[in-house]
């Protein structure tokens, strides 16, 4: 898609007014905005992440900072699931890289590569503020499997075929949810 294709409709406009009039500045929305890019395109690529620059009328290196800084923010296409394994300390010695090589393993790809059905992607990261939950993973942005095992994540992978995710929510998607409520109010 072109940067000259791309564009918010009218809904979503709206929730951007609501978000910008929560905040003192523009700039103090871009999270959420980025958020809502995201959720439209799956992505926040250079030209999603100029749209919402000139949406907010925020310089594109703004946004482009803000983009680049948090992993949660997709640079690139992705999966219609990515599976963020953690291999920070905690997960490390409990087996978060066991989990993540499994992964790989059972898919044919490795950590930042999407698996060829486009079902699939696996990243490597950092604390995701569960360690008494090690090892874990987080499926795209939100739900996240902890205390895995090889045949937790067997169950895991058949579960997300099927469309079924893990009922463990993150604080991540509650706030989610929390905010999508507000937004609608």
């Amino acid at each position: 898609m072109t940067e000259q294709e791309l564009a918010f409709t009218q809904d979503e406009l709206d929730e951007i007014e609501r978000i910008k009039a929560k905040f003192p500045t523009n700039k103090a929305a871009t999270l959420r905005v980025l958020w809502v890019a995201q959720e439209k395109y799956g992505h926040v690529k250079p030209e999603v992440q100029n749209l919402v620059a000139d949406t907010l009328d925020l310089p594109r290196s703004h946004v482009h900072g803000v983009a680049s800084f948090y992993t949660q923010y997709y640079k690139e296409e992705t999966g219609t699931y990515v599976l963020d394994v953690c291999t920070c300390l905690s997960c490390q010695v409990c087996g978060g890289y066991d989990i993540l090589h499994h992964l790989e393993d059972e898919l044919g790809i490795k950590a930042g590569e999407t698996t060829e059905d486009g079902m699939f992607t696996i990243q490597e990261v950092e604390c995701l503020g569960a360690c008494g939950y090690a090892p874990m993973l987080q499926v795209t942005n939100g739900v996240y499997a902890n205390n895995l095992t090889k045949e937790k994540v067997d169950k895991l992978i058949e579960n997300l075929r099927k469309g079924k995710k893990p009922e463990f929510e993150s604080m991540v998607m509650r706030q989610n949810e929390k905010r999508k409520k507000e937004l609608s109010q």
